[in-house]
């Protein structure tokens, strides 16, 4: 915080990124005169320059004169090597990762820490929004634009502050969390860990650097988080679990998917049931996450009631399950999911909410690491799908590798005897989907990239009928 407090234009390179933009808003608010870059301009750097955060385009070395920095923040697609960063170092301008400075300004608060795999953008929404509805006034900082906030970031009035922690660039292991969450722990982020069980590692070397005394929740159910337990014994003492049944201490039962949309689920208490969660976002690892949220919010001093009131009208972060609109009776969902359990998750919440209605999906690989080392997981992921289309890879800034491609999810979805279709891109996708899809259908868009843009592609095409 003190070395922030010293710097005040603070330039950002891959500032177009949700987590990138996410502090920028952050630092534009606390007074810092911030500047940024990217490659590409999207709908982020649309929302900083509204703000009047100058957002350059491409990465070059004149940048450094160009906003005279003195501290340069990098997303971790930007390459030790680029031009624009060896320029800032040379010119002894300060640089550092995204995660190292946001942590700058964590520790020097009462934070609370989302860590896992899946769920954090999801899990630090809900808890962010129960304490401004419990008038807290958090400061947060997340991955993703709640729909419910309007935004990534905020900064508040008070103490807390409530951030998701990245860890896959193990960033996270900067963060001193005086309450942390962790909701599963999954082999993900390949290029940086070369096994599960490194991952596992870093989460365990996370959770021994709380705060003195820091409680540590944590999902009883997933496999990995049982194994990091066993390599931190020290923090048994100020651990609670939440699940499925009543033998934790948060637990949801009597489970029931809506129609349409939406969960609802009793929730006890070691044990002892405090009511019925009655949820407009859907899934059932919503319901997990519902369940850290309200752990977490019930250790800051949120009742319950209180904090399943503001669930109940929770929408959720952009791009996590999220409906977009229907055309020609054709339900379309957009969700951000790229990893096979995500894939998992999110198939199985579109089947129970539209159990009678055919599921076409739309999915665009991301990263041909993942892909690589996840082909036989994505197939069987996807091939749940009652029609599958596939989009090429999105490599996010990695290199592109012959050998790897969409074709390698495809031959292995067909080995299944499951349909499934290449396309070359979004005008080819969109012109199989207008002669694909027929009315009741559900049209379910899938990746971190570019896929993005595609439902709302399909959505514009029938403006003009009739």
């Amino acid at each position: 915080m003190i070395e922030l407090e010293e710097m005040q234009r603070i330039h950002l390179m891959g500032i177009g990124g949700s987590g990138m933009s996410s502090l920028a808003k952050l630092l534009a608010s606390m007074g810092a005169a911030v500047s940024g870059c990217d490659l590409q301009r999207g709908a982020c750097v649309e929302s900083l320059e509204s703000l009047g955060i100058t957002c350059a385009l491409g990465h070059s070395p004149g940048h450094a004169d160009r906003f005279d920095p003195q501290l340069v923040v990098y997303s971790s697609a930007i390459a030790e090597d680029c031009e624009e960063l060896v320029a800032a170092r040379l010119r002894g301008i300060r640089t550092v990762g995204r995660g190292e400075a946001l942590s700058w300004l964590f520790n020097a608060a009462r934070g609370i820490g989302v860590a896992g795999t899946h769920g954090k953008t999801t899990t630090s929404s809900m808890i962010g929004l129960i304490l401004d509805r419990a008038g807290l006034s958090p400061t947060f900082c997340i991955g993703g634009e709640s729909r419910d906030m309007g935004t990534g970031a905020r900064l508040g009035e008070g103490a807390l502050f409530v951030a998701e922690l990245d860890e896959s660039d193990g960033s996270f292991e900067y963060f001193h969390p005086s309450l942390a969450v962790v909701t599963n722990i999954d082999w993900d982020h390949v290029d940086h860990f070369r096994s599960w069980g490194d991952v596992v590692d870093a989460f365990a070397r996370f959770a021994s650097g709380l705060k003195a005394g820091a409680p540590l929740v944590l999902c009883a159910e997933d496999e990995g988080v049982g194994v990091m337990l066993r390599k931190i014994p020290d923090a048994q003492g100020s651990i609670l679990r939440y699940g499925w049944g009543r033998a934790w201490d948060w637990g949801a039962f009597d489970l029931c998917h809506k129609p349409g949309g939406g969960v609802s689920c009793t929730v006890c208490r070691r044990g002892e049931e405090l009511g019925r969660l009655d949820m407009a976002v859907s899934g059932e690892h919503n319901v997990l996450n519902a369940l850290a949220a309200l752990a977490a919010s019930n250790l800051l001093g949120v009742p319950f009631g209180l904090a399943s009131e503001t669930l109940r009208d929770f929408r959720g972060a952009k791009r996590r399950l999220q409906p977009l609109g229907s055309r020609r009776g054709v339900l379309v969902i957009d969700d951000y999911a790229h990893h096979p359990a995500e894939i998992t998750a999110s198939l199985s919440a579109v089947r129970k909410i539209h159990p009678d209605r055919r599921l076409v999906t739309v999915f665009q690989p991301h990263r041909y690491s993942r892909t690589a080392a996840f082909l036989e997981p994505l197939a069987a992921a996807l091939g749940e799908s009652d029609l599958l289309l596939l989009l090429p890879v999105y490599g996010a800034g990695e290199p592109a590798v012959s050998s790897v491609s969409s074709q390698g999810i495809a031959d292995r979805i067909r080995e299944r005897g499951r349909p499934c279709s290449l396309c070359s891109g979004e005008a080819e996708a969109l012109e199989a989907l207008d002669a694909l899809l027929s009315e009741g259908d559900i049209l379910l868009t899938l990746g971190a990239g570019s896929v993005s843009r595609l439902g709302g592609l399909f959505l514009s095409k029938g403006e003009g009928e009739c």
